[in-house]
């Protein structure tokens, strides 16, 4: 019986758990009806089947969510609208009055059907979210207060095309429309933007069926910039009459939809292949909104935009194609389950807290209270940020090339900001190599090979050719793609970077020289010390430097200004002229700070010259880059004289002085930092003992140089007879040289395991002494070592002996030992004669002196 008992408990427990379980897990459905054509129609995709998968991973993803997102389930409730007005009224009003009320209305393909609609929601107290209508008459709000589409509209993108439009300066342009109604709502709108922005439009063509008429009409109006709007399935007839009538090429800018980077155009037209619709589209531009975000930035689902689209192709069927929809869809439905929720939990805290026992909300009130959720919506989702201002989407619009077969992007509109981002990948692999030298010098700073030639004052060398890297950037910026005042900034950045960056680099050339100069003054080394005044020489460089700059920058700052050329027609024969103009950098006076610069600088650099002239045989071990520098000045010296008049000459022709300026700024740097670290690297990389032996090597070569060059002068007379060659004398004394340095290093080794076994032998004894012995041999040492400077200096002494030592028995030896035996032992019985309070460290006595 008690088995049974406790059988029944546990039956009962069991019930409990999964009952309380079985609460838990209880999710409140929200229905939403989701009216999209099912069916796929002759030329259209089937956009439901493609959103589909993106749908059900939202679903998924809110399931896993807590509380009070994770409470509530949407239940879509799918009607087939056929993208037919009439089809799909009739679903609408059966899903309303048969079906659960909906809260929202999600979904809206067919601008037709999906205006049709908007227009009774605020009747019906109603709100619509759209993921794929774009029309931009459904932004109207005062038309449609209740419809939001989570997929920005073509006005969106309407704005962004007239901002680069603007940007490039194309002020006449053309439009090419299908006369579809989704088509004609975006030109409408598109001119309406055109008149706000100033720009002309010449002529707005469409067509229904054949497109070339129209296309013919554009190219009789001289039209040059033609922006697009129709169906891909008209793409490959609009770019074969493009192709036939030869407005493609430099001449014409086409604007397409951004279906056009796809394989489309291998059709079988009979007057046109797909290598000529290829050629049209060769540098075609297309705008478009971002329907991924590039970002790997995890969003409100804890998924990152890439990790979303792996999951959404996993799902997706490999028959069908993946809509640019899809991440669209994705955010639309947590935008839903987002707005939803909030409203469920604000009317759950009403009806609790009421003071009405039989709280409702009504429709209208429900309405309400959904539109203000829409507003305060803000969240990163797989498209980028979900906001909504004025009903309106706020995305980024990006703008595509089609380059060498394939769309590259080449600039991105923000909707938030209203700024243009064009991408231009710049590289700058001297720039790099400067700052992996810069680096190389400070890591080892502290090597014999780095630290012999001054780190300080090399690196200032880096930092200048890197500043000068950095000028050719600026005096590449062409002014009609920056602003005047940018304009004007880079002439200042452009002065500055490339008059500090000459001075630190031969500022630093002439203090190192200046100090070779200072060593081997007269051709010879001075055996003494030489300050070196490098770092302050440079400074007073530097200052003088920045003195100037700051003065014109002040006083007389440089501007842009603008040359005119006369008209000349199109070396091609084409219809158009061209009207030649050159942008400089001028200020009011500049002959006189041309003056200036050039007075200083050219002092600087002959200076430089004058001394690495002067010191062009000397041959430095201490200064490790005493070399690489004369030859970097003999080659910078040269290319700047040169560089500097052929810049003169070229004035007029911008083209041909940048490319001088920059190849005199690039041989200059680039050689300057081979030839002074390009040795050191290899040093190092040989490891200490070849520092060592070039340092070796160089001094003897030097001295031997020394020696012969009287000799060979000598002998100058008897070169032509062929009985004297002074290289080969000179290469035979540094071969005996090496051969002697070489045998007395031999014999310097083992007299040093001589010496060291005499030590070892010596430290032993020294051990086994006691102290009055070890006291001896100090007094003994001391006195040898006294008589020994004495016999040297005193050789005519009789008490010193053959080996020029003293005697040890004659009376000044024994009389200098008991010398320094008398205060020792005065130091030892000290404390005993000056009392029992006196301390063998108390000095405040005097010693007293002995004979």
């Amino acid at each position: 019986m008690e088995y049974w008992w406790k059988l029944l408990n546990f039956i009962t427990f069991w019930a409990l758990t999964q009952g309380q379980l079985c609460y838990c897990l209880v999710r409140h459905q929200l229905p939403v009806l989701w009216i999209m054509p099912v069916s796929k129609e002759p030329g259209r995709d089937n956009i439901t089947a493609e959103v589909l998968p993106a749908v059900q991973l939202a679903l998924q993803h809110l399931s896993a969510q807590p509380p009070p997102l994770g409470n509530y389930e949407l239940q879509f409730h799918l009607t087939d609208s056929e993208c037919n007005n009439a089809k799909a009224l009739k679903a609408f009003f059966d899903a309303t009055f048969y079906g659960p009320k909906p809260l929202m209305i999600f979904g809206g393909v067919c601008p037709s059907v999906t205006s049709l609609i908007a227009q009774s929601l605020e009747a019906w107290n109603l709100v619509q979210l759209s993921f794929a209508v774009t029309a931009p008459s459904l932004a109207n709000k005062r038309r449609f207060p209740n419809f939001f589409h989570v997929v920005p509209s073509d006005s969106a993108v309407n704005l962004a095309l007239v901002r680069f439009l603007r940007h490039y300066g194309w002020n006449r342009v053309g439009t090419l429309t299908q006369n579809e109604q989704k088509f004609t709502e975006v030109q409408r709108d598109l001119s309406r933007h055109l008149e706000v922005a100033d720009i002309q439009l010449v002529a707005a063509e469409s067509f229904s069926v054949d497109p070339c008429n129209s296309i013919q009409q554009l190219k009789e109006s001289d039209v040059r910039i033609v922006i697009t709007h129709f169906d891909v399935s008209m793409a490959a007839e609009v770019l074969c009459c493009v192709y036939n009538l030869s407005m493609y090429g430099q001449k014409y800018q086409w604007i397409l939809p951004d279906w056009t980077h796809g394989n489309w155009w291998i059709t079988g037209l009979k007057n046109c292949t797909a290598t000529n619709i290829q050629t049209v589209l060769e540098r075609s531009i297309s705008a478009d909104f971002d329907t991924l975000s590039s970002s790997h930035i995890r969003g409100i689902s804890g998924k990152t935009p890439q990790e979303y689209e792996r999951d959404y192709n996993k799902q997706q069927l490999k028959r069908l194609g993946a809509s640019k929809f899809h991440g669209f869809a994705y955010d639309g439905t947590w935008v839903i389950a987002k707005v939803l929720t909030r409203v469920m939990e604000t009317v759950r805290y009403r009806e609790r807290y009421s003071i009405h026992r039989n709280f409702t909300v009504t429709d209208q009130e429900m309405s309400q209270m959904i539109l203000e959720a829409i507003d305060k919506i803000n969240f990163f989702g797989v498209t980028g940020q979900v906001m909504f201002q004025k009903g309106e989407r706020v995305a980024n619009v990006q703008f595509a090339q089609y380059q060498d077969g394939k769309a590259v992007k080449i600039g991105k509109y923000k909707a938030i900001t209203g700024e243009l981002e064009f991408i231009s990948p710049v590289q700058f692999h001297g720039v790099l190599t400067a700052c992996c030298l810069l680096f190389f010098n400070v890591k080892n700073r502290n090597h014999r090979s780095v630290s012999m030639s001054s780190p300080v004052l090399t690196s200032v060398i880096i930092l200048g050719s890197v500043f000068s890297y950095f000028c050719i950037f600026f005096l590449g910026l062409d002014g009609s793609y920056i602003s005047d005042g940018a304009f004007e900034a880079s002439c200042s950045v452009q002065i500055w970077l490339l008059s500090i960056g000459y001075t630190a680099a031969f500022g630093t050339m002439f203090a190192k020289t200046l100090r070779i100069h200072a060593i081997f003054k007269n051709n010879r080394i001075e055996k003494r010390i030489t300050k070196d005044y490098g770092l302050t020489l440079l400074v007073m460089f530097l200052l003088l430097d920045m003195s100037l700059l700051i003065c014109m920058q002040i006083l007389d700052p440089l501007r842009r200004t603008v040359k005119e050329y006369l008209i000349q027609p199109d070396p091609q024969g084409r219809d158009f002229s061209i009207q030649p103009f050159s942008e400089h950098c001028e200020n009011a006076y500049m002959g006189f700070w041309l003056a200036a610069f050039y007075a200083y600088k050219g002092i600087l650099l002959l200076s430089t010259c004058f001394l690495t002239w002067t010191t062009r045989h000397a041959k430095v071990p201490a200064v490790s880059d005493s070399r690489g520098i004369r030859i970097s000045v003999f080659v910078s010296g040269p290319v700047i004289l040169t560089g500097i008049c052929a810049s003169m000459l070229f004035q007029d022709q911008p083209n041909v002085k940048f490319c001088i300026v920059a190849l005199v700024i690039i041989t200059c740097c680039s050689s300057t930092l081979c030839l002074v670290f390009v040795p050191k690297i290899i040093i190092i990389r040989m490891g200490p003992a070849s520092l060592s032996r070039r340092f070796h090597l160089t001094q003897w070569h030097s001295e031997i140089e020394q020696i012969n060059e009287p000799h060979c002068k000598e002998k100058e007379a008897t070169k032509n007879s062929g009985t004297f060659d002074c290289a080969t004398d000179i290469k035979q004394n540094i071969s005996s040289t090496i051969d002697i340095l070489l045998s007395d290093n031999l014999q310097l080794q083992q007299h040093m395991n001589k010496l060291d076994s005499e030590l070892e032998y010596l430290t032993r004894q020294l051990n086994e002494l006691s102290p009055h012995h070890l006291e001896d041999l100090i007094i003994r040492s001391s006195v040898h070592k006294a008589g020994k400077n004495k016999c040297q200096t005193l050789p005519e002494r009789s008490n010193c002996n053959r080996n020029g030592l003293e005697d040890i028995n004659s009376p000044e030896h024994i009389q200098r030992r008991l010398s320094l035996q008398l205060p020792i032992l005065h130091h030892a019985y000290l404390p005993y004669i000056g009392g029992v309070n006196s301390s063998p460290f108390n000095s405040s006595f005097d010693i007293p002196q002995h004979t």
